[in-house]
């Protein structure tokens, strides 16, 4: 029997599932995606190139075009399109504003599911794969599924933070539009795994959440 492990950690904007999934991958050794990312990358790609994102069918055509490269080491995760590194551009207001749109277009979510699927094939020891239809579309065989959630005002004060402003109420506004689009969308809309594990990190630590994950996995290596 393979030794490998797949985590798939999945839940709203400003959960905290990002430093869940790494903190998770790199007290277990081992690889770490984040398919937002790739979503994003996408989307500047496609920004760069000037194509036009209410024309579904453009987008999926200039999408299939995009030469993505996704790092797994979660000390030091990586993102590239056609050879640049857009690890910082990905997280401008220009690409958060219209990343939802890309994703909904279901030839980019079938284009970057397979690319997930086969980051997922190659991690050789285990990978914990963090977004947003990671246990209901990418990996529905995972053995260990996290829903992750928080209130509100806990999400939006974290992404205000990590986008270094303090305009909480605009924040959660926008998630509240992002959560919408995401969850209503017809191609892999965010919801929770009847089989995933639900958890509410509004009053824990990143610690204590990063915890609750690794005991997961501990259990389904020992069963």
């Amino acid at each position: 029997m393979s030794s490998q492990i797949v985590v798939a950690v999945d839940g709203p904007s400003g959960s905290g599932k990002s430093s869940t999934a790494r903190g998770v991958a790199r007290r277990l050794g081992l690889a770490y995606l984040d398919t937002g990312a790739m979503y994003r990358a996408i989307t500047w790609a496609l920004l760069e190139r000037g194509v036009d994102l209410d024309d579904a069918a453009a987008v999926a055509a200039a999408a299939a075009d995009v030469v993505l490269r996704s790092g797994t080491d979660p000390v030091n995760p990586t993102i590239e399109a056609d050879g640049v590194d857009v690890s910082e551009p990905i997280r401008g207001a220009d690409v958060t504003s219209n990343v939802s749109v890309v994703a909904a277009v279901p030839d980019v979510r079938a284009l970057l599911v397979q690319a997930q699927r086969d980051a997922i094939r190659d991690s050789l020891d285990g990978i914990v794969v963090e977004g947003r239809d990671i246990g209901t579309a990418v990996a529905p065989d995972a053995p260990v599924k996290v829903y992750l959630v928080a209130d509100a005002d806990a999400r939006a004060r974290r992404r205000a933070s990590e986008q270094g402003h303090d305009d909480a109420d605009a924040t959660q506004e926008a998630l509240a539009r992002r959560d919408h689009l995401d969850s209503s969308r017809a191609a892999s809309p965010l919801t929770k795994a009847d089989d995933a594990v639900l958890i509410d990190g509004t009053f824990l630590t990143l610690d204590e959440v990063i915890d609750a994950v690794v005991a997961l996995v501990e259990e389904a290596r020992g069963r």
